[in-house]
């Protein structure tokens, strides 16, 4: 168990890392953060800063020498450089859980052999293996590389046969349109080489839902479950509870909180884990992905529950008690991207209601998450629509 006083590295300096970082500095921990930008979020209130790529092993040898344990705020993190380092500092969550959510295959398969329902899915590695995938599945479906892919980069929806054919002259899957001047014959092979990828089938939905579960490696506990809105396929809002889960014993909140437990349990979970679902139109429950860290669709928890998926995550690698959450207040969370800094600034003076995070990002730009807003209320279906009424979200539009 760590103590206080103790320093816990995090690798990543985002507004993940940030939020991590204050939790765990209310705790009394010490915070030293890995990333390659300077004065990064998480490095504003950490205690120190080591400016570094992600995969310089070297660099993540001297977080950890300096560390008593590292934890890491994306899973796009080199999980072969973590384990070098694993005589020198604790890893609590391990490299298990980051692998598995590397690989959209990997991912699948640990999620089905709990015995817990994804869309239909088939791995694909080639234009042909894609055109047996398409008839076993059917159309619509969704292509997407197996590895690396975040807020819709990565992924092509398929809707008709000659979308196919698309696909065939797009990269990551082929080549580029040919560039004004000649390209190397190497470098023709390179963009020619088909990226391994998953095909999954459309599922009728009726809505995109959440729900986080936090572990210290033997207890575990989830937060409600919660109904997430995106628009060009980056979070837009949050609302807590989803409306099928006002009632904590739902069928909604028991499938959701079981299959959280289960996986919970299947990883050893320690730290947060995000699982992000499909709710079907007949009230059943579908995994979509996971995220083995804290989620956007949590930041609600700051305000709106008894413990926070951040205070929660660093209990748990901390390998401290984890209370049971509750939900103090529904609540409704809205992400502030590049375009909506300047007309939400505008509007802070007139809405007390407002909780505002801001990431302290330097760069100010299109679609980049620079912060978010939760407001809590006792109507939420009232307060998202306030919320777009202010006019901030207009390009959001659906």
């Amino acid at each position: 168990m760590l103590q206080p006083g103790s320093t816990i590295g995090i690798v990543g300096g985002g507004q993940l890392g940030q939020m991590m970082a204050l939790s765990a500095k209310y705790m009394g921990f010490r915070i030293g953060v890995l990333d390659p930008t300077p004065d990064c979020p998480a490095a504003q209130v950490g205690d120190w800063q080591i400016v570094a790529d992600y995969d310089d092993d070297a660099a993540i040898r001297r977080l950890a020498e300096r560390s008593d344990a590292l934890t890491y705020e994306f899973e796009n993190v080199d999980a072969d450089a973590l384990d070098t380092v694993r005589d020198i500092t604790e890893i609590p969550q391990g490299t298990d859980l980051l692998r598995v959510t590397q690989d959209r295959i990997q991912e699948k398969t640990f999620i089905n052999s709990h015995g817990i329902g994804t869309a239909p899915w088939r791995p694909v590695n080639s234009i042909d293996d894609l055109r047996a995938a398409v008839a076993e599945l059917g159309l619509p479906a969704v292509l997407k590389t197996t590895r690396g892919g975040y807020d819709g980069h990565g992924q092509f929806v398929l809707r008709t046969p000659e979308d196919i054919d698309i696909v065939a002259t797009t990269r990551p899957w082929g080549p580029a349109p040919a560039a004004d001047s000649a390209e190397t014959a190497a470098n023709t092979a390179a963009t020619q080489a088909f990226a391994p990828s998953i095909l999954e089938g459309f599922v009728d939905f009726a809505y995109e839902a959440s729900i986080l579960v936090s572990g210290n490696g033997e207890q575990f506990v989830t937060f409600p479950v919660v109904r997430n809105v995106h628009r060009n396929n980056i979070l837009h809002m949050t609302i807590a509870p989803a409306e099928h889960a006002v009632d904590p014993d739902s069928r909604l909140s028991r499938e959701a909180r079981d299959l959280a437990l289960r996986l919970a349990e299947g990883f050893g979970l320690a730290g947060t884990l995000a699982i992000e679902l499909f709710v079907l139109k007949d009230g059943g429950v579908l995994v979509n992905e996971l995220a083995p860290r804290p989620h956007n669709s949590g930041h609600y928890t700051i305000e709106a529950c008894s413990i926070d998926q951040f205070e929660a995550h660093i209990r748990g690698i901390a390998g401290w008690p984890l209370p049971e959450p509750r939900l103090l207040s529904p609540a409704v969370m809205v992400n502030v991207l590049g375009q909506h800094v300047a007309p939400t600034r505008a509007l802070i003076g007139s809405h007390p209601e407002w909780f505002t995070h801001d990431y302290g990002k330097s760069e100010v730009r299109h679609d980049r998450k620079m912060g978010h807003i939760t407001v809590l209320t006792d109507d939420t279906a009232a307060t998202a629509a306030a919320l777009e009424a202010t006019g901030c979200w207009d390009d959001l539009r659906a």
